[in-house]
């Protein structure tokens, strides 16, 4: 292997467990300082957490909703260029032509948009004597996968409640991803149980790296995210997490490491499309 592309196998990821309050400007405040944190250590590519500007909940939804581009995409793309490197902006709401979604901008190191991912899965759940959410009834799923290019691999993206289902995945791997990136809020009921595990299965079945990006931990709030944002290896080890409270965590991304696991245990090369295959339904993912 060359030097320099020895050099673009490794790259430094950052993920920011914010603590997400109800003034927006105070939220987008702090996202830009953490950011500007973890491009100081040295970081390429940095992800946010979902609803990262405003507090998570059906309620809150129309009053904070933006368009994109708009004021907090604006942060984002100033912070991407000023810093230099990949920005994941966790998810906003956001309003275009009167519909309501739970949308991921990402921006490259120029400042410009270079994706949108609106979250395909919507989180209509109802586990009796413990949480109901149902988020349909204020947002529409997007219909796209959202894939982007950096020197050193593609990247899918997905938010929170699209880690549950492994087809997206496999699609993103199958596209050519090494990094899958998913801004999530779980909650004090599936965090504890699914969070992790999850994380772990998404990587291992695909042999990538795979990242959350969860909100800091308020107990004051009407929706109590889980934190613990992790980095999980194509081995499924953990090799980053946070606790509970706002932090930055990092993980350096090995993408020899990555072909060495897929080297060593072929299930790419072996898998049976003759047999069983999945597809998107939509083509290429942009």
């Amino acid at each position: 292997m060359s030097a320099i592309a020895k050099a673009m196998s490794k790259f430094r990821l950052a993920v920011i467990q914010l603590q997400v309050g109800t003034v927006k400007a105070d939220n987008l405040s702090r996202a830009r300082r953490l950011i500007d944190e973890a491009a100081g250590q040295g970081s390429k590519v940095v992800l946010l957490p979902e609803c990262f500007n405003s507090p998570y909940g059906s309620g809150f939804f129309p009053a904070y909703a933006e368009k994109i581009p708009g004021e907090s995409t604006q942060v984002l793309s100033r912070a991407a260029k000023d810093n230099k490197i990949y920005l994941v902006g966790g998810s906003i709401p956001e309003e275009d032509a009167g519909k309501l979604y739970n949308s991921c901008a990402v921006f490259g190191p120029d400042g410009q948009q270079l994706v949108k991912h609106r979250k395909i899965h919507l989180f209509d759940i109802d586990i009796p004597g413990k949480i109901r959410f149902q988020e349909s009834e204020t947002l529409s799923p997007g219909n796209t996968l959202s894939v982007f290019e950096t020197p050193f691999c593609k990247v899918g993206v997905g938010i929170c409640y699209d880690l549950r289902f492994a087809e997206l995945a496999q699609l993103y791997s199958r596209k050519g991803c090494q990094l899958l990136l998913y801004p999530g809020a779980f909650n004090m009921t599936t965090g504890p149980a699914h969070w992790e595990l999850l994380q772990r299965g998404r990587a291992l079945d695909n042999q990538v790296y795979v990242a959350t990006a969860s909100p800091a931990r308020d107990e004051s709030a009407s929706y109590v995210a889980w934190g613990h944002s992790t980095v999980v290896n194509p081995w499924g080890e953990v090799i980053s997490k946070a606790g509970a409270e706002e932090t930055v965590i990092y993980a350096d991304i090995d993408l020899q490491y990555l072909a060495d696991v897929r080297q060593q245990i072929p299930v790419t090369a072996q898998r049976r499309h003759d047999v069983y295959d999945v597809t998107s339904a939509q083509g290429e993912a942009r």
